[in-house]
């Protein structure tokens, strides 16, 4: 499935070198902050190549965020906040941002960043290995569990970090619930079309596979929703993808519903629902040219491109045909004005983020070691100076390019995924 799935770019930081002279007072203090640095560093530079396996991705991150939690959650009872929390300035940019640098003196706004870089790079990974030529059973699997693990973490931060924020407000930052609810709604919504395409392949009940398609599209109507009220010229051509995707899947919807309708002798509501399911697969073609010349960022999908779309709308033109002949020549039924409505609920394959656990503190830390710390030698933040001084911008992040296979599969579905 090359460039089937749109992938906003990574975010962007600044070289921290964590030498905060007069913090760190002995040994084991400044060994924590070399640590921090070298683990920084090296999940920094992991983020940028999606072809590291899941397990090596996973302790890198780990080594990292056990290490900065030392930095956020307090240690002392009476201690509301901890003293080392501030201590750092930390440069992020934001996905749908280009190079436009925000900064925050804060550790949760480092742990909220560099969590939804991780978030990206679960996507990446599935799309990279959705993007061979022939993925295997446990290949396809893995795609699943990763978008599952990206909508996972982007619901941590979400639900766990933002709000612990003081400075959130500006427009389609990564940190903007909207922005998060987007990625949620995509990831768990990508994860869905997985299960979509095995219960095609797999030729499991239409009923089944219309209520899916149904709760697929709603799931991609929420994340274009979720931006709604965000600046047009930066979240357009992401809103385009969701767009064509929510009008894709409801043309789905309709096809499988109508041979539903038709095995219940309900031949003129399915003739109807095919009929609007026809309409919305033309609404999605549209769709696929408006996304392609549309500006944005990323690495942007060719849906139209794939067998898996192109075969729709010959099965849903034969399906329609079929139907009519059928209403013609014994059911003789009425069709309505208005199309079925698609009250479908699937009972069976929906996905749903997977929860992110971050992992414990890290064995450096402890309390005796915090209280060395002498967090009054640490940089106070100027905030009257930071608001007239504009952050120099930051460079792209150089991602690894990793090859695409755009040759049609050989199976029923037209997915290879499936």
């Amino acid at each position: 499935m090359s460039y089937w799935f749109h992938r906003n770019p990574l975010k962007a930081t600044s070289n921290l070198t964590f030498e905060l002279a007069g913090v760190s007072t002995d040994d084991k203090t400044r060994q924590i902050f070399a640590q921090m640095r070298q683990t920084r560093n090296k999940l920094l530079e992991m983020l940028t190549d999606p072809n590291h396996d899941m397990a090596t991705m996973e302790k890198a991150v780990n080594d990292y965020f056990s290490l900065l939690l030392g930095l956020i959650q307090p240690f002392e009872e009476n201690e509301s906040e901890n003293k080392l929390r501030r201590a750092i300035k930390y440069r992020w940019t934001n996905s749908l941002l280009g190079t436009v640098v925000k900064e925050q003196q804060d550790s949760v706004y480092e742990a909220a960043s560099m969590a939804i870089n991780v978030g990206l790079w679960y996507t990446k990974h599935a799309a990279k290995l959705a993007a061979k030529e022939e993925p295997d059973m446990e290949e396809a699997k893995e795609v699943h569990k990763c978008l599952k693990i990206a909508a996972g973490v982007f619901t941590y931060v979400k639900d766990d970090l933002i709000g612990r924020l003081s400075d959130n407000t500006e427009n389609a930052i990564d940190t903007d619930s909207r922005v998060l609810d987007a990625y949620i709604g995509q990831c768990t919504g990508e994860a869905q079309e997985v299960t979509l395409a095995r219960a095609v392949e797999m030729k499991h009940s239409a009923s089944l596979i219309a209520a899916l398609s149904h709760e697929t599209s709603q799931l991609y109507q929420k994340a274009d929703d979720a931006l709604q009220s965000l600046d047009i010229k930066v979240v357009g051509k992401w809103r385009k993808y969701f767009q064509l995707k929510c009008e894709f899947y409801k043309a789905y919807a309709y096809c499988y519903q109508g041979e539903t309708l038709l095995a219940q002798d309900k031949c003129g509501e399915a003739v109807r629902g095919l009929q609007e399911g026809v309409k919305c697969y033309e609404k999605s073609e549209a769709l696929c040219r408006e996304y392609a010349s549309a500006k944005g960022l990323g690495t942007f999908a060719r849906p139209a491109n794939h067998l898996f779309f192109r075969k729709l709308g010959p099965v849903l033109k034969r399906t329609l045909e079929k139907c009519e002949r059928e209403n013609g020549m014994i059911y003789h039924q009425k069709v309505a004005y208005d199309p079925p409505i698609l009250e479908l609920k699937a009972t069976y394959g929906l996905a749903a983020p997977e929860p992110y656990t971050p992992p414990a503190l890290n064995p450096l830390w402890s309390k005796e070691v915090y209280e060395k710390m002498n967090s009054k030698m640490a940089p106070k933040p100027q905030e009257d100076k930071e608001k007239k001084d504009k952050p120099a911008e930051l460079p792209p992040v150089k991602e690894k390019e990793t090859p695409m296979s755009e040759k049609d599969p050989g199976n029923f579905s037209g997915c290879v995924l499936s």
